[in-house]
């Protein structure tokens, strides 16, 4: 029982931590997410064999409903496209699943080293990538749309991210305006997450020296405890957002990326 309350104390924090960074920097916070949970998890000395399978698959839960919400905000701006949710949306979800299961077939540090590469990657794109850069004027054909969403979808599930940080800067190269990016972002998220959420359920089952409550990969009290948290913490994130330039924003989520994602790849490389 005290472990328990301890689990539970800790992970609540980590929600808090996630919904400021969530509210302040535009992203699901499942780059935050993962590896707090995988912090959390082995300093309270759960080890199972696939600890970060267990990480990514609680964060795609928590990003259903920082996605839900955020979707239906920006709908009320009207800054979704619903053109863009059918046209890519199928794709996203048939690799969001395709992740879940490549997730599982690798084993916890190995799949720290795909994050950590990833995350990385992403981190340094924010740092010096061009800011206008563009692929073309108009988006491209469906065969094309197949391919980014599929791949959209698997890498998100793999790492347990709501794929923000792919979808925006590859709709913005494509001449979509920077707010209907971000707003149309959210809807990707859920064809993201609830796919891999319900999957990540169904599987898993056979892991043992799971923490406790936790069905098929998904630990159901983090899953709660963290959206309950960003409920109250995003808007204190939006509002820091609002005080701070664009330039200054990327900086942050750039170095936030790279610290986290740096030191999971540190740690699945090293041991």
């Amino acid at each position: 029982m005290q472990e328990a309350l301890l689990l539970l104390v800790l992970i609540a924090a980590a929600g808090g931590v996630a919904g400021i960074i969530s509210g302040l920097l535009g992203v699901g916070g499942g780059i935050v997410l993962v590896p707090v949970f995988y912090y959390v998890f082995e300093a309270l000395d759960y080890h199972p064999d696939q600890l970060m399978q267990i990480c990514v698959a609680t964060s795609t839960g928590t990003i259903i409903f920082t996605s839900l919400r955020s979707v239906l905000a920006h709908h009320r701006r009207g800054a979704v496209s619903a053109h863009l949710i059918r046209g890519w949306g199928p794709f996203i979800a048939v690799g969001a699943v395709a992740g879940v299961f490549a997730a599982a077939a690798l084993r916890s540090r190995e799949l720290q080293v795909v994050f950590g590469l990833i995350g990385v990657t992403l981190g340094l794109y924010m740092a010096f990538g061009p800011r206008h850069w563009r692929l073309a004027q108009d988006l491209p054909g469906r065969a094309l749309s197949a391919v980014y969403g599929g791949f959209i979808g698997f890498c998100s599930a793999l790492m347990g991210i709501g794929g923000g940080s792919f979808t925006v800067p590859l709709l913005t190269a494509y001449n979509v305006p920077p707010h209907r990016a971000v707003g149309t972002s959210p809807g990707f998220g859920l064809l993201i997450s609830v796919p891999a959420f319900i999957t990540f359920l169904l599987t898993g089952w056979q892991i043992t020296g799971k923490p406790p409550y936790t069905v098929g990969y998904v630990n159901l009290p983090a899953v709660a405890l963290v959206t309950l948290a960003t409920l109250v913490t995003v808007p204190l994130g939006v509002r820091l957002a609002h005080r701070l330039s664009p330039a200054h924003l990327r900086v942050v989520f750039a170095v936030t990326v790279l610290v986290l994602a740096g030191n999971m790849l540190r740690k699945g490389v090293m041991g």
